[in-house]
């Protein structure tokens, strides 16, 4: 089955390379499946990575996905490594990092935060209980 699963990323992968040519567009070529914008998913949603992690734990994380779960101390990874051009990783990168909130040092806690629009009706925000 993993190696099912590794073959029908490898065949996504090259047939999507020639396609992907912006942030938005790698997202929903490559992410789309597992993360979400602002939303939880499969994976942790795109808001959720920015405000934890700078733009080289990024591109670690896509292109190397095991070690850098690994270095991180997580038990387990199902992100599969991405094999990305130098202009699609920046793309993505710019992209997630493009949903980091901006958050003023006197701003009320409990204050709503602004982030980009989400991609439409892929998925809604769930609570983490």
């Amino acid at each position: 089955m993993r190696k099912i699963l590794a073959a029908f990323f490898v065949i996504m992968t090259l047939s999507s390379l020639l396609q992907a040519e912006s942030g938005k567009k790698v997202f929903e070529t490559y992410c789309w499946g597992c993360h979400h914008q602002t939303a939880v998913a499969f994976g942790p949603s795109f808001a959720e990575i920015a405000s934890k992690r700078n733009a080289d734990e990024i591109r670690a994380m896509i292109t190397d996905p095991a070690s850098v779960s690994k270095a991180f101390g997580y038990k387990r990874n199902a992100m599969p490594a991405f094999k990305l051009s130098e202009e699609e990783l920046k793309a993505i990168t710019d992209y997630i990092l493009s949903f980091k909130s901006a958050k003023p040092e006197n701003e009320e806690p409990n204050k709503m935060k602004i982030v980009p629009k989400a991609y439409p009706n892929i998925a809604k925000n769930k609570e983490v209980k």
